[in-house]
């Protein structure tokens, strides 16, 4: 049986991860915004089809990670589709140019040692 608080609090990582709003992450996976909230409330438990939608829907978020904490998320780095995709991800290197005045940042995500992280939107 899975721990419903323990779930919510990866769930809610997921849903960070991808830099998600609790509303446009239930579109991406199909289902209500209402499910997602109740989940996140802790008022309902997850279905075996929720669970399932989110693994179809972010292929990084594996399922014993999601329902039992173990194992690692992401499982996969997530890499953009780039001429450097070949690379892993220890040998891709920051961009040392500094953006034109009219780029915009979408989003800042800072990793830590201990393997987690933090993501901000401006």
């Amino acid at each position: 049986m899975i721990n419903s608080i323990k779930f919510t609090e990866r769930l809610q990582k997921v849903i960070d991860f991808y830099g998600e709003t609790a509303s446009g992450f239930a579109e991406k996976i199909g289902v209500q915004r209402s499910s997602i909230s109740h989940i996140l409330s802790g008022r309902n438990k997850p279905s075996l089809d929720f669970v399932m939608k989110v693994l179809h829907s972010y292929p990084e978020v594996e399922l014993y990670w999601l329902m039992n904490g173990k194992g690692e998320f992401p499982s996969q780095p997530k890499i953009s589709e780039s001429p450097n995709s070949n690379l892993t991800q220890t040998e891709l290197k920051p961009k040392t140019q500094i953006p034109e005045s009219n780029s915009e940042i979408e989003k800042i995500v800072i990793f830590y040692k201990d393997g987690t992280f933090k993501s901000y939107k401006p």
